[in-house]
């Protein structure tokens, strides 16, 4: 927590009480307690996808660099359920998907698609990649998302689309794709396949993850309603400003997680 509000915060907020505590990604003060939190934040994450029924048997995948060797990270195990995943599941593979921590192989195309998004954006801490419905419904369109509501126009042209398929990405080429169509952006809309999301914190890239899921089942509801009117240009690009930041992002995603922890405090373990 922190009284300091910064002031991509400060509009969202109302009048702020004295010595009131706005909660703020945290600081730490050795590397093994930020590790602790990367994975506890990960394992919530796997929770949150669980819970939003974003699993297709082995399918999907959230990562996060571990902070003391950042090219290395942390992922979930093949084959486990979202809904199961604790803290003492995770994995831990290096560049090479060489599993250095933890006792079940990691997915191939989790490495394949992780290890390149995480070379070509060394900004990027997490990334969360999954074969949610209406993400792979949306994708098979080969269109990006248009602003038609407030929470899409997070997404206004900062968004990828690759507008190919490749096939199961087992091969490092199809993640170089994939990385390419991301480009500098928070997420992507991946032909055929589904949404990738990357963020700044675990919890910024779930949020992306889910927020963009629920927009592209908000525009094939209106797609199928009639034609939907798209907000313009100049309040599209403002309203980005206000809540498609990497902070934002964060803040967002807080309550999913306090909710999360709450149900199923066993994540922990």
């Amino acid at each position: 927590m922190n009284s300091t509000v910064p002031a991509a915060l400060a509009a969202a907020l109302g009048p702020v009480p004295a010595g009131a505590k706005v909660a703020l990604p945290p600081v730490f003060d050795s590397i093994e307690e930020e590790r602790q939190h990367r994975k506890e934040q990960l394992a919530a994450g796997f929770r949150l996808f669980g819970k939003f029924g974003f699993s297709e048997g082995v399918a999907g995948h959230i990562t996060v660099r571990d902070p003391e060797n950042p090219e290395q990270f942390w992922v979930n195990p093949f084959g486990m359920s979202f809904s199961q995943i604790r803290v003492s599941d995770l994995l831990l593979v290096d560049r090479e998907g060489r599993v250095l921590y933890g006792e079940r192989p990691v997915n191939r195309a989790a490495f394949v698609i992780h290890s390149r998004v995480h070379r070509a954006r060394p900004d990027a801490l997490a990334a969360a990649h999954s074969h949610s419905v209406h993400g792979k419904a949306f994708s098979s369109l080969g269109l990006p998302l248009d602003p038609l509501t407030q929470d899409a126009c997070a997404f206004y042209q900062d968004q990828g689309l690759y507008s190919d398929y490749g096939g199961v990405a087992t091969e490092f080429e199809e993640g170089d794709r994939i990385a390419a169509a991301l480009g500098p952006h928070k997420a992507a809309i991946l032909q055929n396949h589904g949404l990738i999301s990357v963020g700044q914190s675990v919890a910024e890239a779930v949020w992306w993850f889910i927020t963009m899921e629920r927009s592209c089942q908000a525009q094939l509801l209106a797609m199928a309603a009639g034609k939907p009117r798209h907000i313009d240009h100049e309040t599209a690009s403002r309203v980005r400003g206000h809540i498609g930041s990497s902070l934002a992002g964060w803040v967002q995603a807080q309550p999913l997680y306090e909710q999360i922890l709450a149900d199923q405090p066993d994540l922990l373990g």
